[in-house]
């Protein structure tokens, strides 16, 4: 048995489920997201808890266990808390700027690059232009959303120029080194 699929989900206060055989709607104060989970997981209510059971002890049961759990909580926390993800923008001349909701990143094209947001996505823009930060109530979009903008312009070891995630560490290079 998974050990995280065991562990119940509390729902906080707001938060309302509305479980349809495998398919799962929860809604909550920042919005509502909806999911079909795979048909043997059983996923049942009790006493303001959600529960995930699993039908046998066999690797793909126990694989998806773990996992039907873990995106039901990621569904309850968004829709509750939301989720936000951070990037820093280092480089001369590189930066960002908000046109109404679209995204604008100068980051050494001849071009300026744009992301529209999808769905639930925001985007704000602080420090000047040097930070973004992406928020939503879908744990998966943010990420790619994040992800995509990071892929503009990766970190690159010698400068550390680049687009970078808020906590990511770039192992910088020396570089050359002249003739002694």
């Amino acid at each position: 048995m998974s050990r995280i699929g065991k562990a119940p989900i509390t729902l906080p206060d707001g938060v309302q489920v509305k479980l349809q055989g495998s398919t799962v709607e929860v809604k909550g104060p920042k919005g509502s997201l909806g999911q079909t989970f795979h048909p043997e997981m059983t996923i049942e209510m009790q006493e303001g808890l959600l529960h995930v059971q699993c039908p046998t002890d066999s690797r793909q049961h126990r694989s998806l266990h773990g996992l039907t759990r873990a995106l039901l909580n990621n569904m309850v926390v968004g829709v509750s808390a939301g989720f936000s993800k951070t990037l820093q923008i280092d480089g001369v001349g590189y930066r960002a700027e908000m046109d109404g909701s679209t995204l604008v990143l100068y980051v050494g094209y001849s071009h300026p690059v744009r992301f529209d947001p999808e769905g639930e996505i925001l985007f704000a823009v602080e420090n000047r232009g040097k930070t973004i930060v992406v928020s939503g109530i879908d744990k998966q979009l943010v990420g790619e959303y994040a992800a995509r903008i990071r892929k503009m312009r990766p970190p690159e070891p010698y400068k550390g120029k680049g687009v970078r995630y808020d906590n990511e560490i770039i192992r910088r290079k020396a570089g050359k080194t002249g003739k002694v």
